[in-house]
């Protein structure tokens, strides 16, 4: 598969698509007919479906029975620890073992052009991005996405959310399944923002951003304020009409979503002649400047709010003038702190 079909290749080898990036045209105005019917597909498929589907066989295979989950107990709650980790391994796994350990597309389509395991960092512990990335969402992770799972299953068992039946409110449910990525990427704007403030940033968000070049494993890495507020996404159904099984494909869509993000990866081969678009570049561009690209583009809460860079040369001027202008600020503000002391 020839990349540069797609986009450059800079000297570093780092890969760069030859389109910018868009935002979804969902919240358009005035409203896209067409431009929304033709990408709808993208909104299902393959990542929401993928999702979905695992959030209906967590409920089909894992999830103890309603009687057991009425009080809480180490047994399940171990159980449901054991198979959020195999899933994770498995899942996150995969990405790493087919684009990082065998290199099966080798820098095809990559962003950055260096692999994580070719660079020692002592921002990591053991020096070593991937042993800490795996290791925080194993230990943190993993921890509190069961923490939350078993919470909310808790709560519907004893009736402290709102369990709408398939049977009763199919277009109810129908619609808040559609909403879950709205949903996510809501909540995640809002949060993002938040830690990214200087206190929360410096202590809680930094541990993320330590992967300028993020890889599979990246995904999770956080610190573990970060993953309560990331992944505390499933509570918004304590209150949303709403059933277990959406909850998990809300739980789910924050915790195996995180992948596309972060694979490093613009397109991942499938074949010979198969790719499937990770749409990973809008959040790339984010660990790369730390300050544009806060959501991932399904909602234009960036575009609405001036941290949109889509990639593009213009997209780099927009944020360089915002640079600017935020200097100018700060040496305006630090030359009349310096006036005042010298007039005291």
């Amino acid at each position: 598969m020839d990349d540069l079909k797609f986009g450059t290749r800079n000297k570093r080898g780092d890969w760069a698509p030859d389109k910018p990036v868009e935002t979804a045209p969902l919240f358009a105005f005035p409203p896209r007919l067409m431009a929304i019917l033709k990408w709808l597909p993208h909104y299902f498929f393959p990542w929401n479906a993928i999702f979905a589907a695992s959030a209906v066989a967590y409920w089909a295979w894992v999830i103890p029975s309603v009687e057991t989950m009425r009080t809480l107990g180490f047994g399940w709650i171990a159980w449901l620890y054991g198979m959020n980790a195999t899933c994770v391994l498995l899942f996150y796994g995969a990405f790493e073992v087919h684009l990082y350990v065998l290199k099966r597309q080798e820098n095809r389509f990559k962003y950055n052009g260096k692999f994580p395991a070719e660079q020692k960092n002592k921002a990591f512990w053991f020096e070593n991005q991937n042993i800490d990335n795996m290791l925080r969402t194993f230990l943190s992770g993993v921890t509190i996405w069961t923490a939350i799972e078993a919470a909310m299953l808790w709560a519907y068992a004893n009736g402290y959310a709102p369990w709408l039946s398939l049977a009763e409110h199919p277009w109810t449910l129908a619609l808040v399944a559609l909403i879950v990525p709205i949903i996510h990427e809501f909540h995640f704007f809002c949060v993002h923002r938040l830690i990214h403030t200087p206190f929360l940033y410096k202590w809680v968000h930094s541990v993320h951003h330590n992967s300028v070049n993020p890889s599979p494993w990246s995904s999770l890495s956080m610190h573990p304020v970060e993953h309560l507020l990331y992944l505390g996404t499933a509570f918004y159904h304590l209150i949303l009409p709403s059933n277990p099984v959406l909850m998990l494909y809300q739980l789910h869509y924050a915790g195996f979503g995180a992948i596309p993000g972060h694979v490093g990866f613009d397109k991942v081969e499938i074949g010979d002649d198969k790719l499937i678009d990770s749409h990973a570049y809008a959040h790339y561009l984010h660990h790369k400047y730390f300050e544009v690209n806060y959501g991932d583009a399904l909602i234009p809460l960036d575009r609405w709010f001036g941290t949109w860079h889509d990639g593009s040369p213009e997209g780099e001027a927009r944020m360089q003038e915002r640079y600017r202008r935020r200097k100018e600020k700060l040496a305006a503000r630090k030359a009349g702190l310096e006036r005042n002391g010298a007039a005291e």
